[in-house]
């Protein structure tokens, strides 16, 4: 399995089609990324995230034969993990809640980056995490989706539309809003 860590996905794609045994190189590439996103958009637990990870899995395993390899694979296993979570919180009648870890300090520093505004850096590292969870809480949850693809997921404009089905101008627009909106938050 070591010699297919080098391969891209749509390498890997290509090969599970023909040997399903690959599929576990899929699992190993995207499982930390998923669960990270998981833990990210929800407060679920540690046996929740594994039970979404099983079922998006599942899914992507089940469907893989559907994917279409002009797309973006990443997209579409996010895009998968994004409705297995509105799912879970359909079951869970819970509403979205985000859940920050310390990888994620400096989140505000990259969105100062992006827009050339200090703005964003005036926080102390040690309340950061606080203040950025309350405040993306505060927003509206399609903008909150769009800052944490871009910024927490790093994702580029056509990945995140192709995650969100949504057009590329339309998150252009969203992201331009939801940093205004964030910085208005956070000067409150």
């Amino acid at each position: 399995m070591d010699t297919y860590k080098t391969l891209t996905d749509s390498e890997l794609i290509k090969l599970i089609l023909k040997n399903s045994e690959v599929f576990g190189v899929i699992v190993d590439r995207y499982n930390e990324k998923l669960s990270k996103y998981i833990k990210r958009r929800s407060h679920a637990t540690k046996q929740d995230v594994e039970d979404i990870l099983q079922n998006v899995f599942i899914k992507v395993y089940k469907n893989i034969n559907d994917y279409d390899q002009n797309l973006n694979f990443s997209s579409w296993i996010y895009r998968i993990t994004y409705n297995e979570l509105i799912d879970w919180y359909r079951k869970d009648k819970t509403r979205a809640s985000l859940s920050l870890d310390d990888t994620d300090i400096g989140i505000l520093e990259k969105i100062s980056d992006d827009t050339k505004e200090d703005d964003f850096k005036r926080f102390d590292k040690l309340k950061e995490k606080e203040y950025i969870i309350q405040a993306l809480e505060k927003l509206k949850p399609e903008y909150r989706e769009i800052l944490i693809q871009k910024y927490f997921e790093d994702k580029s404009y056509e990945e995140i539309s192709d995650i969100l089905k949504i057009p590329i101008g339309t998150v252009a627009t969203w992201l331009n809003r939801a940093k205004n909106d964030l910085k208005k938050i956070l000067k409150k």
